[in-house]
């Protein structure tokens, strides 16, 4: 399937962030002929902020990259055994709109995280906060990088074969998903 256009969105903030490296590695293995690496940096949702001014730019656009996207890929970091409130606060605010933008489109999760269960908690939470969105959440493979700290070599790919193996996975599933 050509022209096929992907969009990343990491749960962390980080610069050097692993979900970050982890969502496109994920592109890497998907092979969009279009990438998109979402922002999730805007003004915390507030109901009376919106009112007086309207969705942030941050907001519009990340809503508009959704739309556009055949597939989303969303990699969480996990903050006290939760998603982030950054990832959770940009689905607030572009929930805000209708239609919703994620409605019926193919969206897969990963997760990297520093502790052994690779963010499987945040992955969970992330599924629950994703209901509203009606999106078609793949159900697996689940893939959950543990210690991610020693995960990615130098130039931002997974060094275990067996993580590469499940994230291909995942992505072809992706992939057949947006053909659907």
């Amino acid at each position: 399937m050509s022209g096929l256009k992907l969009l990343g969105i990491s749960g962390s903030l980080r610069k050097g962030s692993f979900n970050t490296l982890l969502v496109k590695e994920s592109a890497r293995l998907f092979e969009p002929e279009t990438f998109m690496m979402a922002d999730i940096r805007m003004p915390l949702y507030d109901g009376d902020l919106e009112d007086a001014e309207g969705m942030p730019e941050a907001a519009v656009k990340l809503r508009a990259d959704i739309e556009a996207a055949d597939a989303i890929v969303i990699s969480t970091p996990e903050y006290n055994k939760n998603l982030p409130g950054g990832l959770k606060n940009a689905l607030d605010w572009i929930s805000r709109a209708r239609p919703m933008p994620m409605n019926d489109k193919p969206v897969a999760i990963l997760s990297a995280a520093a502790g052994v269960m690779g963010g499987a908690r945040a992955q969970y939470s992330l599924r629950h906060c994703l209901t509203a969105f009606a999106p078609r959440v793949l159900q697996g493979p689940e893939v959950l990088i543990g210690g991610a700290a020693k995960a990615f070599n130098e130039a931002g790919q997974l060094e275990n074969d067996r993580s590469v193996v499940l994230l291909k996975s995942l992505m072809d599933a992706l992939r057949r998903e947006v053909s659907r």
